[in-house]
C-alpha cells in the first residue's frame, strides 16, 4: 500500500480497539500495553508545564529502517500521536536510533546523548539484536545496569521497549524459532523495569494481536517493521504513554 493511502485510512483502522465479538482488529490500540511502574514523574510535570522533550534510543526500529519514508517511522508517528492526545503540549521527540545496536552499544553512548538532549523522558528500545546475536541474559543485564546508572544519575524518566516478534513463517535460519527467546528477554526487561521504577511498553505482547496485518507488521526481510507495523506500534505507545502522562 502506498504511503498516501496508508495515511488516509490509518486513523480509521487503529482507532477502534476490538470488534464487538471480542475479535481484535488488525491493530488493537490498548493503553494497557504501557505500564508506568510509578515512574514518569518528571514527564508528567513537563506535560503540565506545556512542553516535554523525549529522547528515543535503540536500534533500527527506532531509527525507522523498513518504513517507506522517514515520516512513517516509529518516532515521527509517535510524536504525532502524542500531539493529538496531549493538545496544547509542545512535544519534541529526538530520534537517536542506530541500526544494529545491542544494549551495550546504546548504554555506551547514553551519557553523551542525554547530556546533549536534556530530555524529560528517555525511550530505550532494547533486546532484539542481543537475542539475534545469541548474547546471554547476564550480559544483557550487565549492559542494562550500566545504562541505568547513567539514566538515574541524569534523573531522566525512562520508558523501556522490549523486543519485537518475528514472523513464524520466516525461512531465514538466523530468525527461525527465535520468538521464544525474544519473549523470555521481554519478561526480563519487564522485571527490570519494575525493579527500576521505569515505565515499560510490552511491544512483544502487543504484536501478538497483529495477525490481521500483512506479515504481522514485519517487512519482507522478516526483521524490520513495515509501514503498518510502525503505525500500530506508534499508536499503541502513544495511547499508553499519553494516558500515563495525563
Amino acid at each position: 500500500m502506498k504511503s498516501a493511502a496508508l495515511a488516509a485510512v490509518l486513523g480509521t483502522l487503529i482507532a477502534t480497539p476490538a470488534l464487538a465479538q471480542g475479535v481484535p482488529y488488525a491493530c488493537p490500540v490498548l493503553a494497557s500495553h504501557v505500564v508506568a511502574n510509578d515512574g514518569l514523574t518528571r514527564s508528567r510535570a513537563a506535560v503540565k508545564s506545556g512542553r516535554i522533550v523525549i529522547l528515543a534510543v535503540g536500534s533500527s526500529s527506532i531509527e525507522g529502517v523498513g518504513a517507506s519514508s522517514r515520516s512513517l517511522g516509529f518516532v515521527p508517528l509517535l510524536q504525532a500521536g502524542l500531539e493529538r492526545r496531549l493538545p496544547g503540549v509542545q512535544v519534541t521527540l529526538i530520534n537517536r536510533g542506530i541500526g544494529g545496536e545491542t544494549a551495550r552499544d546504546t548504554a555506551m553512548r547514553l551519557e553523551a546523548e542525554v547530556t546533549l538532549a536534556r530530555p524529560d523522558l528517555v525511550i530505550w528500545q532494547l533486546g532484539t539484536n542481543d537475542i539475534l546475536r545469541d548474547r546471554s541474559t547476564d550480559d544483557i543485564l550487565t549492559d542494562f545496569q550500566a545504562g541505568r546508572a547513567v539514566l538515574d544519575r541524569e534523573r531522566a524518566d525512562v520508558l523501556l521497549i522490549d523486543p519485537q516478534r518475528l514472523p513464524e513463517t520466516t525461512t531465514n535460519p538466523a530468525f527461525r524459532g527465535r520468538n521464544p527467546a525474544l519473549g523470555d528477554i521481554s519478561t526480563v526487561i519487564d522485571q527490570q523495569a519494575t525493579a527500576s521504577g521505569y515505565a515499560v511498553l510490552h511491544r512483544f505482547t502487543a504484536m501478538a494481536d497483529w495477525s490481521g496485518l500483512d506479515r504481522g507488521g514485519v517487512g519482507p526481510d522478516d526483521l524490520h517493521l513495515n509501514d503498518w507495523g510502525y503505525a500500530c506500534w506508534a499508536e499503541v505507545t502513544a495511547e499508553g504513554l499519553a494516558d500515563a502522562l495525563r
